[in-house]
């Protein structure tokens, strides 16, 4: 459920788009975003900061793209905010004492720290070459198949990653019911 509550604004944005234009596409994609963050903030008391940052920059990119009527604007936010990931995960390196990853995950896995560093390194290509990939699909194909490919072509790129992943740390997972076990 909350993968779609998080994927919320894309599937707007991209019923808009096809109902309409990408001008109208990202006003709703914008408003959606707003009512996404305000929600998860009255519901929890908190906001979750991958709503604030995609927010920002979807105010700001989406904001430019409407102001200045340039569609360029809002197909770079999804590279931006990929590398603004791999920055995250890489900065993890040095700052707090553990990968990211592993302080969101570690909970649930027992791995060794190369394999975490590893793993965080997958992430960050991961993020760098779903910018590279989003920019090349904007600027080699019609605004159509951009749209398409922001829905379906990273949620699948994003989705086989995610099962790669899973794959490789299926081996470290805890379970609970041996864990006290020799």
């Amino acid at each position: 459920m909350k993968f779609l509550y998080d994927f919320f604004p894309i599937l707007l944005f991209f019923i808009a788009y096809k109902l309409g234009d990408i001008y109208v596409a990202t006003g709703v994609a914008i408003a959606a975003a707003a009512v996404q963050t305000a929600v998860f903030w009255l519901r929890h008391r908190r906001f979750e900061k991958m709503h604030l940052v995609t927010f920002g920059l979807l105010l700001f990119f989406g904001g430019m793209t409407l102001a200045l009527r340039d569609p360029v604007f809002i197909m770079w936010k999804p590279s931006v905010v990929n590398w603004l990931f791999a920055a995250v995960f890489l900065g993890s390196h040095w700052i707090g004492g553990k990968p990211i990853i592993e302080r969101m995950m570690g909970h649930a896995v027992r791995a060794p720290h190369g394999v975490w560093l590893r793993l965080s390194w997958m992430w960050i290509g991961f993020f760098v070459f779903a910018g590279l990939l989003n920019l090349y699909v904007a600027y080699s194909f019609s605004e159509e198949t951009w749209v398409n490919f922001k829905l379906f072509g990273m949620l699948g790129l994003t989705f086989a990653f995610v099962i790669a992943q899973g794959v490789y740390m299926s081996r470290y997972v805890i379970d609970e019911r041996t864990e006290g076990e020799p």
